[in-house]
């Protein structure tokens, strides 16, 4: 019953702590000036806090206008029609919009793209995989795809990020699942991204990263591991030779392919939140002054295989191209010039 405790005390207790900051807002100021002169970057507690308080006042605002909405729409009897999931995308856009906008200006991101985006080919559904390094890269994924492209996500995400109360209500309003990457035996979790991928329209995007988490070191060499215990040790040496990104867990890709056999395949790679692992690096770079690349690759259907083998084959080979893009284009830290 971990939702009775997301729903019923982290969501109102998070309501309650930002309505407390904006009370005690000018300490906070006073302590953030006061720290600015020691502390390395420029302005960097004040930048880092109005962030924070902005993502966190941003969550709070959320929580209660879905509330509003589950009492107007009978609480909840219809929250699931067209109509209250139409409002639904159009908040989490609005929202991401203006959270993105401020985060730019503040922290000096610059966002680009490179290749042929979602909009290269429109009127058709597309099953999207995008290699996951770095916090915050499947927030940059899905702002770019509503705000830029007008596409409706249906995202594939670790149940993890269920913990995070705005994420847990409002992906549950919209057609989302939440997995484990390493489920227990007997959980069906290549159905349940079936059920999801089933009925895309024109301008459905299905989202999903099929290495199942950030990359790191650790578990760059689990994957490879886990191959060789799978007895797949012609891909355990694929992966080896792969340094930027883990192994795809091809599973759920596929379950995704059957179930919408109209939609093409739009892979994207990035570079620039690449080595933010822990909160000390996160720390360490901000103010980050850097420059996110997001480079795509749209595939037609009729040039994807349809014999499972082969669509495996075919996945690996595409996160190598993957690899290799990301070895050439390092993030660059803007303010130094060195990647």
């Amino acid at each position: 019953m971990t939702w009775v405790l997301r729903r019923m005390v982290i969501a109102p207790l998070l309501v309650l702590v930002v309505a407390l900051l904006w009370i005690t807002l000018p300490l906070w100021l006073i302590a953030a000036c006061a720290a600015s002169p020691i502390l390395p970057g420029r302005l960097r507690p004040l930048r880092v806090m109005w962030v924070a308080i902005l993502y966190l006042t941003c969550e709070a605002l959320l929580l209660v206008v879905m509330f509003g909405l589950w009492v107007a729409s009978g609480f909840g009897w219809k929250l699931r029609t067209p109509y209250f999931e139409g409002i639904h995308y159009d908040l989490v856009q609005g929202t991401m919009w203006l959270f993105f906008r401020e985060a730019r200006r503040v922290l000096r991101l610059t966002i680009a793209t490179e290749g042929p985006a979602p909009d290269a080919h429109p009127g058709r559904p597309i099953l999207v995989c995008c290699r996951h390094a770095g916090p915050g890269d499947s927030f940059v994924l899905i702002h770019t795809l509503m705000a830029w492209y007008d596409r409706e996500p249906r995202v594939v995400l670790k149940d993890t990020l269920a913990w995070d109360p705005m994420i847990d209500v409002v992906l549950n309003r919209i057609p989302a699942r939440f997995i484990t990457p390493n489920p227990k035996a007997g959980a069906d979790l290549e159905a349940q991204i079936a059920e999801l991928a089933t009925g895309l329209d024109e301008n459905d995007a299905f989202v999903i990263f099929p290495e199942g988490g950030n990359f790191t070191p650790r578990r760059r060499q689990r994957a490879i591991d886990r191959l060789r215990r799978l007895g797949m040790e012609r891909m355990a040496q694929r992966a080896e030779q792969m340094i930027h990104v883990l192994a795809p867990r091809p599973g759920g890709f596929l379950a995704a392919l059957d179930a919408a056999p109209d939609a093409d395949v739009v892979l994207v790679a990035h570079t620039g939140l690449d080595h933010l692992v822990s909160v000390s690096d996160v720390w360490r770079e901000l103010p980050m002054d850097k420059r996110i690349v997001m480079r795509w690759w749209q595939v037609p259907r009729s040039e994807i295989p349809e014999a499972r083998e082969e669509r495996i084959d075919w996945l690996f080979a595409w996160w190598e191209q993957i690899d290799a893009w990301i070895e050439q284009n390092r993030p660059v830290d803007l303010s130094t010039g060195r990647s």
